[in-house]
């Protein structure tokens, strides 16, 4: 296998000592830095986020920070949801569009106070269109990354494990807020989220001099309760219908394409930069949209391309993500589909790199 050579433009993380320390056995980039994707192996790791509690170093989820009296207008310019009861102390999951409606990216906002948000994104050059926008439109709001790295504890024992380091006031923090919480006498932002279903918090680490501490307190109060180092894994993220951006949307797709319609509100929206486009297609129904979709047969490859969905000799679709899934003993994937062939139990077929397989359409997630 080909190696990574290392350079200034891959950044190393807060927590890398840590995920190396842990035997990190694959990466990803992610945000010109390094996302782990295997510790034990895929399977091994999937199972033991749903029966246990991991520590990820997600610090690729960069921050864009708004600040200053034009940073609510500037943030509402980036999304078409409704941002106008968003209070400080709340995390809204809002779809950044461009011009023509085309999702740019796909974070979660956190509103830290009247003027000064951190955007959360997702594998995009997010920074510079923000910028842009604010430049072009002189806006009063500084745009800069600051130094803040996410850290993600995740699994059934989350909570008992950030009770044991944050106190009993863990308890009180509600899913999509967030609260403030001492450690080595700074304050950091914790919210309930996280790129998994299987419950947990968001720990927003501002300055990277905490990062090893952090990670080396979490594992020594969690190691009656089976802690390890994680990620994001990829079979329980397709089963929970949690999407990737660049994988399963890019700028080709309107957030109702993307099944996200109900973050948007284009009537009342005012100011979003795409609303004008999104307000044509509202009305009607996409004549595509991501599905879940099982595959037949034994466990398929890492989906590293679209594999086309065919109706007979017509391609009504494409799959973007899929693999084995263990606890549903068959093949879970994310595909976009035509109108015509997306209704629950249409029967396709995918055309995998080892072969043609059946395909049936979804409904609903199976977690």
């Amino acid at each position: 296998m080909a190696l990574i050579s290392p350079s200034r433009r891959l950044r190393r993380t807060p927590f890398s000592e840590g995920v190396e320390a842990a035997g990190v056995k694959a990466y990803t980039i992610y945000n010109h830095m390094l996302l782990p994707t295997v510790f034990e192996s895929i399977e091994a790791d999937y199972h033991h986020l749903k029966n246990h509690v991991q520590v990820w170093d997600v610090s690729v989820e960069r921050q864009v920070e708004l600040r200053g009296p034009d940073a609510g207008r500037l943030m509402q310019m980036l999304t078409p949801r409704d941002l106008r009861g968003m209070l400080p102390g709340r995390c809204y999951y809002v779809p950044i569009v461009d011009e023509t409606g085309g999702m740019l990216n796909d974070p979660v906002a956190v509103k830290l106070s009247e003027d000064r948000y951190w955007i959360s994104i997702a594998d995009s050059d997010l920074l510079f269109w923000v910028k842009g926008l604010s430049n072009g439109l002189r806006m009063e709001v500084i745009v800069e990354e600051p130094d803040v790295s996410p850290l993600a504890i995740q699994g059934p024992k989350a909570d008992e494990l950030m009770e044991r380091v944050f106190g009993e006031s863990i308890h009180n923090v509600r899913f999509f807020r967030f609260g403030l919480f001492p450690f080595e006498d700074q304050e950091l932002v914790i919210a309930r989220s996280g790129y998994s279903k299987q419950g947990g918090f968001e720990i927003y680490v501002e300055g990277g001099h905490l990062g090893m501490p952090l990670w080396n307190t979490l594992m020594e109060a969690g190691e009656d309760l089976n802690v390890r180092a994680g990620c994001p894994n990829a079979i329980e993220r397709i089963e929970g219908g949690l999407l990737s951006y660049g994988n399963d949307m890019t700028r080709a797709n309107t957030p109702h394409e993307c099944g996200l319609g109900r973050f948007c509100d284009v009537q009342t929206a005012i100011g979003c930069i795409g609303r004008d486009a999104l307000l044509r297609v509202a009305t009607d129904e996409p004549s595509r949209q991501i599905r879940p979709i099982s595959i037949a047969g034994d466990p398929v490859p890492g989906c590293d391309r679209v594999w086309p969905l065919m109706a007979a000799s017509k391609q009504v679709g494409h799959i973007t993500s899929a693999a084995w899934s263990p606890d549903f003993d068959t093949n879970v994937a994310i595909g976009m589909v035509r109108m015509s062939h997306w209704d629950e139990g249409t029967t396709l077929t995918v055309v995998t790199p080892e072969g043609e397989r059946t395909a049936t359409v979804h409904e609903t997630f199976w977690i």
